[in-house]
């Protein structure tokens, strides 16, 4: 594992595109420093990997981006979720405390010890999630100060059966689930993504993941920034658990970018 990995990248759309493409779970990256806080042996760690990273989503992302009528800015998060997340909330407001996967996450997707109880995140939260979340900021400001507006499409992926940790796994499990917000997401929005994936299969609505991220400066106080979260299905177009892609990945691509171009005019 590299000691150094960028930590995010954003990488530069059409001047008049609204789109953000936000890539947050898909890297496996852990520097050494961080690696050094988690008790689990190498094999373990790269078993959770396997479960917990979204593999390939960076791939479908940049396959959609490449091919859009007005090309979408993407923000890539370069290392791996078990570094931090950077979609949780980093406080008490966040669900997934139960489950010991905050924004630093101290247990496994299994249940199981990642970091040592009293673990400190404050040096991870300040060190990666603050300046992954006030460069996210900075993006959804500079498309609001171009196009008048910010339309935020989260890409993540999940797993065929669900995991323990799930908190709502019981609940149907459709190819690609569209997690939605009550506040930044549109009917319009919603709409035109499911006409987007209507050809990868069933969509569904909010199970098992439900809502979107939106950097917390503009989270239920700008109507004018938008979100979606599309979940994909990893059997769709990978091996499970952390295998190859399959050739459901350019299908996949197809679909989100026409959903690009539906809410890029």
């Amino acid at each position: 594992m590299a000691d150094t990995p960028q930590s995010y990248a954003l990488l530069p759309g059409a001047g008049d595109s609204p789109v953000i493409l936000h890539v947050p779970h898909s890297s496996r990256e852990i520097p050494a420093e961080v690696r050094s806080g988690i008790v689990l042996g190498d094999a373990e760690l790269e078993r959770e990997l396997d479960h917990i990273t979204d593999a390939h989503t960076a791939a479908i992302a940049e396959a959609a981006a490449e091919a859009a009528g007005i090309t979408p800015w993407r923000f890539v998060n370069g290392l791996s979720r078990l570094v931090i997340d950077p979609e949780r909330f980093p406080d008490e407001r966040e669900e997934m405390l139960a489950s010991g996967m905050g924004a630093v996450y101290t247990r496994t997707t299994h249940e199981d010890v990642l970091r040592p109880d009293g673990f400190d995140h404050g040096p991870l939260i300040e060190r990666y999630f603050r300046p992954y979340a006030q460069a996210m900021t900075q993006a959804v400001a500079d498309r609001l100060a171009a196009t008048g507006r910010a339309v935020i499409i989260d890409v993540h992926s999940y797993p065929t059966a669900p995991l323990p940790y799930e908190l709502h796994g019981a609940g149907p499990r459709p190819p690609v689930c569209l997690g939605t917000d009550a506040f930044h997401t549109p009917p319009g929005l919603l709409d035109a993504a499911r006409e987007a994936f209507a050809p990868c299969g069933e969509t569904g609505l909010d199970s098992p993941f439900a809502g979107t991220y939106v950097p917390l400066e503009f989270y239920e106080k700008r109507a004018e920034v938008t979100a979606l979260m599309v979940e994909i299905r990893r059997d769709t177009y990978m091996t499970e658990p952390g295998g190859p892609a399959g050739p459901g990945l350019a299908d996949l691509a197809a679909a989100l970018r026409v959903l690009v171009d539906a809410v890029s005019r």
